[in-house]
């Protein structure tokens, strides 16, 4: 790979900088239904209308209260959303921010987003792209171009974090340097590696 000058770093948070944030085993255990369902139902129910701020969690429960015939009352993407910053990661983006400015771009839903602000968590990042606020989701090719729009800077000069394997990809596919997210020990050693921090 060339030298590239980046002058942007853009964060998922779910997996990267924040752990428990995947709650859908959780929402399945306590409903009784197993998790394939569960994930089937929430689809139907308007789960990719949530992510971009089309429907409230309220409209989306009673959608799926009338399609699984188990009545919601309260809301459980609440309930069991209990995020668990990484501070390895944290301190990853700090050391980061002394030289690029950094984003996150993340898949949300906004009871979430409010907690993750409530906590502190986005405290780490020059702006937040959620996807319920700016309307596009991963692995959407939008969601990648309205970041690189509204930042006003080429692919090439972005540099994307993830633990999804398929949201990386896209990314690469449009030209942007992403790195698949194991740890935060190993994202250093690849950001040493390409002398983007120093080891």
């Amino acid at each position: 790979m060339h030298q590239r000058e980046f002058k942007l770093f853009i964060f998922d948070v779910g997996g990267v900088l924040c752990d428990g944030t995947s709650v859908t085993h959780l929402i399945s255990e306590y409903l009784s239904i197993n998790q394939q369902e569960f994930i089937k139902l929430a689809k139907l129910s308007g789960l990719r209308d949530l992510q971009i701020g089309k429907i409230t969690t309220g409209q989306f429960w009673e959608n799926f209260s009338k399609l699984s015939g188990k009545r919601v009352e309260e809301d459980l993407w609440v309930k069991f959303f209990k995020p668990k910053l990484k501070l390895e990661t944290a301190k990853l983006i700090e050391h980061l921010k002394m030289k690029y400015r950094v984003v996150a771009g993340t898949n949300t839903i906004e009871p979430h987003y409010r907690i993750h602000l409530e906590n502190g968590d986005y405290r780490f990042f020059d702006r937040v792209y959620a996807s319920h606020q700016i309307g596009h989701l991963k692995p959407d090719d939008d969601f990648f171009q309205y970041i690189l729009e509204e930042e006003s800077i080429s692919p090439q000069e972005a540099f994307f974090v993830d633990d999804s394997f398929e949201n990386v990809l896209v990314a690469q596919k449009l030209e942007i340097c992403s790195v698949l997210f194991t740890n935060a020990h190993d994202l250093q050693s690849k950001l040493s590696s390409l002398k983007l921090i120093d080891s």
